[in-house]
């Protein structure tokens, strides 16, 4: 990263500190406007979160490991769910995690080589009814087969 863009990244994070300070129960609501911001939570922001919020170190990396939405390295251009919630593991979403393994060559929380698509789990998508069934940035997808899910890797692929 460039230091003109660390700069604005961290001058980002910053705002969202201070913007979060006496919030009580600020956490949550911190890593998340920080993800929502810059695409991840970098490990180096840590420290100034658990001195502002009078949390420690651990605490803060306990949350963002501990919840699978949160990311520590920045994402991919595009972001490949798979759902893995029981309806849609009972439809087949798991030859569909195989699939995209193999197609995307990452295993999940991994960016392919150039950078295009993250593959990431997801533990409901609300779309049971139309199982199995996958979110591609914010689209979700329902009734995934191996043929759809190609078309939306190759889609992402090309707008990459």
């Amino acid at each position: 990263m460039l230091p003109d863009q660390q700069a604005r990244m961290d001058e980002k994070i910053a705002a969202h500190i201070t913007a979060h300070i006496g919030v009580p129960g600020a956490l949550m609501p911190l890593l998340h406007a920080i993800q929502d911001d810059i695409g991840y939570i970098p490990e180096e922001c840590y420290k100034s979160i658990s001195k502002s919020l009078n949390l420690s170190v651990a605490e803060v990396h306990g949350v963002v490991t501990f919840y699978h939405h949160f990311r520590s390295h920045a994402p991919g251009k595009h972001i490949l769910q798979i759902c893995r919630a029981e309806s849609c593991q009972s439809m087949g979403s798991e030859s569909l995690e195989q699939l995209a393994k193999s197609k995307l060559g990452v295993d999940y929380h991994q960016t392919t080589d150039d950078g295009a698509i993250t593959l990431e789990p997801v533990y409901c998508l609300g779309n049971c009814a139309c199982s199995p069934a996958v979110l591609m940035d914010d689209q979700v997808y329902g009734r995934v087969d191996a043929v759809l899910l190609d078309a939306i890797i190759a889609e992402a692929r090309e707008s990459a």
